[in-house]
């Protein structure tokens, strides 16, 4: 057991590693959201995942949320802001802008959440950044555009701007203003906190549900829609955003934006997986680029000054 818990703080203090699995796991979300379309309505979507984590949570984090209820209860306006604006405020207009655009907007609009964040993180707290992060993020900006435009520039031309375009892009912004906040989180554990924040997606959902069988819009899945949900609630919901904030506690929101530049990147690879499409050049020539640009904003992250 000490063995294995040795190899857990070390997976755990390796932001890098973390990131990466969390684009991972976004871009799992991104092909999943997809594949909602038709199977189950937006909003029904997006509460059915928040119910899930729900119903995994007490096996847990029971015990961690007894000894941290207080704190909790102390903080409860910040959790249920950041949970309305970080988890509802990012999944319910996606899931919304996913059935009314195609995937390479949507690809495209996501791939300016990594400038957001860099910009708000300055506004929120003068972060400097230098001009070779502002490289990185042009490169690594480069490499998302060649991955939604399948290689074909030509095609950027002829991208419109849609009511789903205009939804994801308020998703892009929740996200990135959630990311920010991160920083000023409370001292809570990941558990903890990740367990507030889910009842918070939960409760600020209900509304948004309620509109939409108001509007007669809601659909329940079928067996294929349950098990989509049942990998959005383990991966990109519970698993990924542990990591996630671990990636902000250890590097800061402004660099941890950065990997969300890999999403495209690997939703490109989990299509030729999952649904057999082929591996095309385009690809490798996005992936160095992605890569590129994160390794140039690595190297030209601000230095601490020396005491």
């Amino acid at each position: 057991m000490p063995s294995l818990q040795r190899l857990w703080r070390s997976f755990y203090a390796r932001p890098y590693l973390l990131l990466t699995l969390t684009a991972l796991f976004w871009a799992g979300n991104a092909v999943s959201g997809r594949a909602l379309v038709g199977e189950v309505s937006p909003m029904l979507a997006t509460i059915l995942r928040w119910s899930f984590v729900l119903l995994l949570l007490p096996a847990m984090a029971r015990h961690q949320v007894m000894v941290e209820r207080h704190a909790l209860a102390r903080h409860w306006r910040l959790i249920l802001v950041l949970g309305t604006v970080g988890f509802t405020g990012f999944n319910a207009p996606l899931y919304l802008g996913a059935s009314t655009t195609t995937a390479v907007n949507i690809g495209m609009i996501q791939g300016t959440m990594p400038a957001l964040v860099l910009a708000g993180s300055f506004f929120a707290y003068r972060t400097p950044f230098t001009l070779l992060q502002v490289a990185g993020l042009v490169v690594a900006l480069l490499g998302v555009v060649v991955t939604v435009s399948h290689g074909d520039l030509e095609l950027l031309r002829s991208l419109q701007i849609r009511p789903g375009d205009l939804w994801v892009l308020l998703a892009c912004f929740m996200y990135g203003a959630y990311t920010v906040a991160l920083r000023r989180r409370p001292r809570l554990s990941a558990i903890a906190f990740f367990a507030g924040l889910s009842v918070a997606a939960f409760i600020s959902t209900l509304p948004l549900v309620w509109l939409e069988m108001l509007a007669g819009a809601s659909r329940w899945p079928g067996p294929k829609g349950w098990m989509i949900l049942a990998f959005l609630a383990i991966g990109p919901s519970l698993v990924s955003q542990l990591f996630y904030m671990r990636g902000v506690e250890l590097i800061g929101p402004g660099r941890a934006g950065l990997f969300v530049n890999l999403v495209p990147v690997f939703a490109a690879g989990l299509a030729v997986l999952l649904l057999g499409e082929t591996f095309a050049p385009y690809h490798a020539v996005a992936l160095v680029l992605v890569l590129a640009g994160i390794a140039l904003a690595e190297i030209g992250k601000p230095r601490a000054p020396v005491p």
